[in-house]
């Protein structure tokens, strides 16, 4: 008998247990003190779908206190996907006092796209101050300038689904950097009016398509780097030494060639001259034997030859001297 008693005691206290786990009285009780409207059969349905009614009963309570209208459908939505309910209620009711438009949807689809929905909210009250790295530029001048600035923005809530992040601001600012500077005559005109750079950047509207809405640009600091335009010169005449030598030795190189062509050729003009003056005498004994030559013929040829060469003996006599070497000058 007492083994009984104490059986249907346990059943009881299970039975109290499993009807107070099902059906979260005090969670309702809470829940109509905080003037949020919600049945019982909501809460055991909850349970049901394996959602935890204390999650979502609270941010409905944060959010009925903070004067904003959800429903549980919605959050039970948002919940199911995935998402982060709590900051997703929080960053709503951040919005609403900051005065941003900023509905559930949108926060929602936000929260789920991976980007940080509160941390959102909190830039768009309170802006973001990005440091971009030092950029180097060319003035028309030939001089290297480089710049530090900081970018002032504030997140864009309409465009933070599939905007583009700070890495886009970086880059976008840098290029309007360089091209700003390179359209300088000289870097005197960037020294003297350092805010020229932000003007001209800021009206460029870099924040097109971006999550960000840029509210300055800042110079940080302006330093004058290499004469990049002087180097160049002296790369480029570098270049053209070298490139006028290799055409000298080519010159040089086509000259020796062709000297060496003429000395083959004189040399072998001179064989060809040393063969024939060794046919002239066969020519003569020939001539001899046949007698188209006689002997006083031959004497004639021998004083001619002897004439010219004592007049070209004389000649070379009544040219007048070379001066020493030592006597020039």
């Amino acid at each position: 008998m007492d083994i009984i008693v104490v059986f249907s005691v346990f059943l009881v206290l299970v039975a109290v247990w499993l009807f107070f786990w099902a059906v979260p009285v005090p969670l309702w009780i809470s829940a109509v003190a905080a003037r949020v409207n919600i049945s019982l059969f909501s809460l055991i349905g909850m349970r049901l779908r394996r959602v935890p009614p204390s999650l979502i009963i609270r941010q409905l309570i944060s959010a009925t206190k903070a004067g904003l209208t959800l429903n549980t459908d919605a959050l039970e939505a948002h919940y199911l996907a995935g998402g982060n309910v709590s900051e997703v209620v929080t960053a709503l009711i951040a919005a609403d006092k900051a005065s941003i438009d900023l509905s559930f949807e949108r926060a929602a689809a936000i929260d789920l796209a991976g980007r940080k929905v509160l941390d959102a909210v909190k830039m768009s009250v309170l802006p973001k101050v990005i440091t971009t790295p030092m950029i180097a530029a060319v003035s028309k001048d030939g001089i290297q300038v480089k710049a530090i600035t900081r970018v002032t923005v504030r997140t864009n809530i309409q465009r933070l689904v599939g905007g583009a992040t700070e890495e886009t601001i970086i880059a976008r600012v840098g290029e309007g950097i360089v091209s700003t500077i390179g359209s300088s005559e000289t870097y005197k005109e960037v020294l003297e009016n350092p805010d020229k750079i932000s003007k001209v950047v800021l009206a460029k509207g870099l924040d097109s398509g971006t999550a960000f809405e840029i509210l300055s640009i800042d110079i940080a600091d302006v330093d004058i780097g290499d004469n990049i335009g002087a180097k160049l010169q002296m790369a480029q005449a570098d270049a053209d030494k070298n490139i006028a030598q290799a055409r000298a030795e080519s010159r040089r190189a086509m000259a020796r060639a062709q000297e060496q062509e003429m000395k083959a050729r004189v040399m072998e003009m001179r064989a060809k001259v040393t063969e024939n003056e060794a046919q002239v005498p066969l020519a003569m004994a020939e001539a001899f034997k046949s007698g188209n030559l006689g002997v006083m013929d031959y004497y004639k040829m021998m004083n001619v030859k002897a004439d010219t060469d004592m007049r070209g003996s004389i000649s070379k006599s009544t040219q007048p001297d070379k001066p020493d070497e030592d006597t020039k000058g």
